[in-house]
Parts: structure tokens; C-alpha cells; sequence
């Protein structure tokens, strides 16, 4: 900005007017969390009793008023009060500009300019809460724009970004529609019509007739393959040869496949105890925070949708005997145990990201019984995830829902042959591959957007726009 310019507090009301709420009835109330950062725009006004009204509840609000939030300016929370809010209060968190010789578009502008920003990061004292002063945004200066070109700058900037909002409505809509084109690939895969069953491959027509041992019979090519159910007993019984847990094996409870919907020929329900071992991680507690076995472990933080994210992996003590039963292997399944209710269960295969990794009690571990690929189990969960099977499963309190170990194992699991499974995976992955590709140019052209509003509010503020 330049220096010979004008201070925003030469141009703006010393002061607004400063009490709490009057009267015994409800009040509008502003304070930072009612600010959409990215829009600019106050969405979440509060509705507050006053009998109840915070004590940061002190500024009397006008329909103009540009706020500013103190607190983390490297956020740059500001907005525009709106004529509906008029007479609202507004947290003592916020530094209020009421203009005195100055459009209020112009401040709400001129306080978004990265020259801003950077001037206030620069001021800003502690670190708990790192906040800037009033008299540090006050004292900021700003061109000697007259009323007229500070009317026409705002007209200017409005209309280039009224482009730029339509461009990223468009890309919003392209990054919706792939989510949704992702949700239904999935769902397909699930159900057997993503390719072409085994049933299907044979040259006759109609379902295949079974042998006593549960083998489809393929005409063309006089082989045979193994159905889902004959597959599923063959777990079942190499699971019950080579048991080595505490106590009697006991059979896993068989799924009520009637409850649920028909499968391809050659395709059968199983439940996730069946088909895989199952277990939480170890509970995160002061006492392991050091030791002579510290090992990394992935937390939720770590498990997104498909992806390991190994940018701050933590580190805590394991014993040898815990370090045997909590290490991740490669094709062991994280799914999150505790998220939003639309993100509970969000999994993802660990392909040896971090060596001798183990993992935090808020994920889920499963490991696939030989017979079931880890990567079809893996396009199961994520179909679950959007469908959302998982979140019906889950037991939800507040916003956070839990997908227990106890009822994750009881869920039912499409079990296809396994040569099915490879081409289904491999069908996923190849159109699944295409969606990223055309989310990552989205998501750079968005980032481009938010790119081309700064240089417009730098040209805007430089005098080069109008």
C-alpha cells in the first residue's frame, strides 16, 4: 500500500456503539464461527437468549459494517453485515469498520488484499491465540482513492469476481458430479455389473448349474471355478484347520441372506467376521509417550479415503508383544472407528507407507482371509462409506459417529469368485484412475481462482484496475 495514503482509522467511526443485548427476549448474535471464509459472507448468525448472552456480546451492528476478525489474521475472517442483520451484536473478537469517508465495499476489499493479510501476520502477538490489536488494523494504510474512484474500484472488482464465482459454481458442479460418477462405480462393483460375472463368461445362457461341491461348470473352455459360497466355505473350513486363538473354535454366525438383496449367479453374502480378522488398535495414554520401544503408529489423522497420509505420522512405546499384535502388514485394511457420521469407516490399505507401523485404538484393522483380495475388500468399504452402509451401522452421539469392532463384523460382504475380484479391482482402478486425474485439474484450477482474486484486489489497490 502506499504510505502517502490514508489510515483506515482516519477513514472509518472511532468507535460503534458498545453494550450487550436489551430486553429479556432473543438477539442475534456474531461472532467468528458465523463467518464462511472462504465466501466472505456470514452464514451461521446465532440466536441467543438474551438472559444468556456472552460476555464478548458488547458491539452494536449497522447494515454496511465491514468486521474483521483479530484472532489468526492469516485466516482473514471478514465479512459485510447484511440490511437482515441490522441491529445484531457482534463479538468484542472482532474489530468493526464503520465507514466515516469510506465505502464499506471499498474496506471489505481493502482488508482482503494480501498486503493486509501480510501486515497483519506481521503484528500479531501470542501463541495460544495469535491475534493483531485494533490499533494494528487501524493504523494501516490505504490509497488516497475519492469517494467516486473508491465506487468505481468496488464496481470493477465485483464484476471480476462475479466471473470467477461462476467459474467455480462450474467447477463445483464437475466435483460433485465425480463424486457421485465415484459413489456409482462403486455401488456397481458391489453388486456385480461393473464386469462381467464368471456366470456370465460361460456360452450358454441362463444360471450355470452347480455340482455337488458348489463348482460352476464353464462350456466354453470345459474349466470349472469356485463360487462365492463354495469359496466362503473353504475359508470357513482352512480358518477352522489353522486356529490358533485363546480357547474352542466357534463357527461365525452365518448371515440371514434373505434379509438382503439378490446377488449375481455365483456370488454370496458373507458377513465381515467371516471373510477377515477384525480388531481395534492400542489406546493412545500418557505412559506410552516414551519408552525404550518407540514405534510409529497411523491414527485417523493418518487414514483418508484410499490413501495413507504420512505428513505428521506420531510415534509412541510398543513392547515386542505389543508391537506383534498392533503391526501393520501390507494389505491390512485401516478403517477410521470414530468421524463424522458421512466419513465413519473411511478406509484405507496400508502398503508398507511406514515401516514397522502400528496404529491408534480409533482405527479398525482388517486383514483379509486367504481368498478375498484386500483391494476388492478395500472397493466394499469405499462403496460403504457413500452408500452409506457404514453410517447406519454406526452408533452416532453428538457429531461423531463409532463403528464398533462389535458391529463392523456383522455387516454383510458380497463375495464374488475370486477371479471376479481381480477384474473387478482392475475395473475400478482404471476408471477410478481417470476421476482423480480430472479432480486434481479441478482442484488446480480452484486454487488458480483463489490465485486470480488476489491479484485482482492487488492490481485493484495498486491504482491498475480502473
Amino acid at each position: 500500500m502506499k504510505a502517502e495514503g490514508r489510515t483506515i482509522g482516519e477513514l472509518t467511526e472511532t468507535r460503534v456503539e458498545q453494550h450487550g443485548p436489551a430486553g429479556r427476549g432473543e438477539f442475534t448474535y456474531l461472532d467468528i464461527s458465523s463467518i464462511d471464509r472462504e465466501t466472505k459472507r456470514i452464514i451461521e448468525p446465532k440466536v441467543l437468549p438474551a438472559a444468556k448472552a456472552p460476555s464478548r456480546a458488547k458491539q452494536v451492528l449497522k447494515a454496511g459494517d465491514v468486521l474483521v476478525s483479530m484472532t489468526r489474521p492469516n485466516l482473514n475472517a471478514v465479512a459485510i453485515v447484511p440490511p437482515d442483520l441490522d441491529g445484531s451484536i457482534g463479538s468484542t473478537g472482532f474489530h468493526v469498520l464503520r465507514g466515516k469517508e469510506a465505502e464499506s465495499g471499498f474496506l471489505f476489499y481493502a482488508v482482503q488484499t494480501p498486503s493486509f493479510i501480510d501486515a497483519m501476520c506481521q503484528k500479531v502477538q501470542g501463541a495460544l491465540y495469535p491475534a493483531v490489536r485494533p490499533k494494528d488494523i487501524s493504523s494501516f494504510c490505504l490509497p488516497p482513492f475519492s469517494l467516486p474512484q473508491q465506487r468505481r474500484i468496488v464496481a470493477e472488482i465485483e464484476k471480476q469476481f462475479t466471473r470467477l464465482e461462476a467459474g467455480v459454481a462450474a467447477l463445483r458442479r464437475v466435483q460433485a458430479n465425480l463424486k457421485r460418477y465415484r459413489a456409482a462405480v462403486l455401488k456397481a462393483a458391489c453388486e456385480g455389473r461393473l464386469v462381467p460375472t464368471e456366470a456370465e463368461l460361460q456360452s450358454g445362457s441362463g444360471v450355470p448349474p452347480l455340482d455337488s461341491k458348489g463348482t460352476t461348470k464353464r462350456r466354453d473352455a470345459a474349466s470349472t471355478f469356485e463360487t462365492g459360497e463354495a469359496l466362503l466355505a473353504r475359508i470357513l473350513t482352512e480358518r477352522s484347520k489353522n486356529w490358533t486363538g485363546r480357547g474352542t473354535y466357534k463357527e461365525p454366525t452365518v448371515i440371514d441372506a434373505a434379509t438382503l438383496p439378490s446377488l449375481p449367479s455365483g456370488w454370496a453374502w458373507a458377513s465381515m467376521r467371516q471373510i477377515g480378522e477384525v480388531q481395534l488398535g492400542r489406546q493412545r495414554a500418557p505412559q506410552h509417550h516414551t519408552g525404550d520401544n518407540m514405534r510409529p503408529y497411523l491414527r485417523v489423522a493418518n487414514v483418508f479415503e484410499a490413501r495413507i497420509d504420512t505428513s505428521d505420522v506420531k510415534e509412541m512405546n510398543f513392547t515386542p508383544t505389543e508391537f506383534e499384535r498392533y503391526r501393520l502388514r501390507h494389505g491390512d485394511i485401516l478403517l477410521n472407528e470414530g468421524q463424522t457420521p458421512e466419513l465413519v469407516g473411511r478406509p484405507a490399505m496400508f502398503r508398507d507407507e511406514v515401516a514397522e507401523c502400528c496404529y491408534q485404538k480409533t482405527l479398525l484393522r482388517f486383514r483379509a482371509y486367504d481368498g478375498v483380495l484386500p483391494r476388492f475388500a478395500l472397493t466394499v468399504f469405499r462403496a460403504y462409506m457413500h452408500n452409506p452402509r457404514f453410517t447406519r451401522a454406526a452408533s452416532i452421539t453428538t457429531n461423531i459417529a463409532h463403528l464398533t469392532a462389535e458391529k463392523f463384523v456383522e455387516i454383510e460382504f458380497p463375495l464374488p469368485p475370486l477371479a471376479e475380484q481381480r477384474r473387478i479391482v482392475a475395473e475400478v482402478e482404471r476408471r477410478l484412475s481417470v476421476v482423480e486425474e480430472l479432480e486434481a485439474v479441478v482442484s488446480a484450477n480452484l486454487q488458480r481462482v483463489a490465485r486470480l482474486r488476489q491479484a485482482i484486489l492487488q492490481k485493484a489497490f495498486s491504482g491498475a484496475l480502473v
